[in-house]
Formats: C-alpha cells, structure tokens, sequence
C-alpha cells in the first residue's frame, strides 16, 4: 500500500502549542520515526493594534489550541503523535482509535499561506471620526460611513472645497480621532 505524507490537525492544550511541536520533533528522533512524522506547524499571524495612535504589531496564533502535522499515518506514528504530552487528539478522527482525515491541499495552503496575513484591529464604529494618517488625504479627519472587517477597508466621508467627498482607505491608513 502506497504511503503519503499528509497533513493533520492536533488539538492541543492551549499554551503548549510549540511544546507540543517540541515534542513531537523529539519524540520522532529518539524513537526513529522521521521516515513518517516530518514538520510540525504552529500557524501564526502578525496582528497591528492601533494604541494611542501608535502600531503595535505583534505575533499571535492563528488558531490557538491546534497544532499541524505533516506525517505519514501508520499505526505506530499514530501512537507516537496521538500520545505526546499536551496532544488531546487528533481533529477529525471519529470513535477511539481511527484514524482522523488528512487536510486537503488547498485546505493547507489557505492555512499557511505564502506570507502571514497582517490584519489589523481598529475599534471603531459608523459615524465615528478618524484621523487619516496615510496617502492622499493624510493630516484630515473624516467620518466613517462604511466598516469592512473582512477586507480592512473603511469608506470615510471628508470634507473638501466646502464639498463631502467619500475616500476608501485601509484600516493602515487611519487611527481614532479622540477629541
């Protein structure tokens, strides 16, 4: 029977999710298993938070409690990886000892990307005034007349020539207007 390496979804402890990938790693050098447990992925993402008109950017896990394992499924790397301290399971395996379902590929590459993707947390809501901070309009202030989460886009009406102009910017590009 052909053998492939696939990938995998662990569900971990949250908070032990690079110790978890630790051990995996030690687990399969010292029993010899690198033939069938490959890499071990934590997915991360660069977050920016606006505070007091400053960008913090900082690194969080994409999904916390889970870790990704490329592995070959076998009886024993089942065993080795199912009982690493911090595992509670593999996601997808239904009833005690199945086996769980791969990721598909395109599942995969939507999980780690090519790059991190950076999203960023601005706290505002309609009708609210922001500074614009970036590109053409910078230095004015506008009010937000529309709120995209998913593509981090913003439509802000700003004043110009004595007329309202509506300007789409990204969530970059402009931070809170507190007076």
């Amino acid at each position: 029977m052909e053998m492939n390496k696939e990938w995998y979804v662990l569900h971990t402890y949250s908070g032990y999710e690079n110790k978890v990938k630790e051990n995996i790693m030690m687990r399969a050098e010292s029993m010899n298993m690198e033939d069938f447990i490959f890499n071990v992925v934590v997915p991360e993402e660069e977050v920016t938070e606006m505070q007091d008109g400053e960008k913090k950017t900082k690194v969080q896990k994409t999904f916390p409690g889970y870790v990704l394992v490329e592995m070959i499924m076998s009886d024993e790397s089942w065993f080795i990886v199912r009982n690493t301290p911090g595992v509670t399971g593999f996601v997808g395996s239904h009833g005690a000892g199945s086996k769980p379902a791969p990721l598909l590929p395109e599942e995969m590459a939507a999980i780690l990307g090519d790059k991190p993707a950076q999203k960023v947390k601005l706290e505002v809501e309609i009708g609210d005034l922001v500074e614009i901070t970036d590109g053409a309009f910078s230095g004015m202030t506008g009010k937000i007349e529309e709120i995209s989460e998913e593509n981090q886009k913003l439509k802000v009406v700003i004043e110009m020539f004595g007329r309202e102009t509506v300007a789409e910017l990204d969530f970059m590009q402009v931070r809170k207007d507190n007076h």
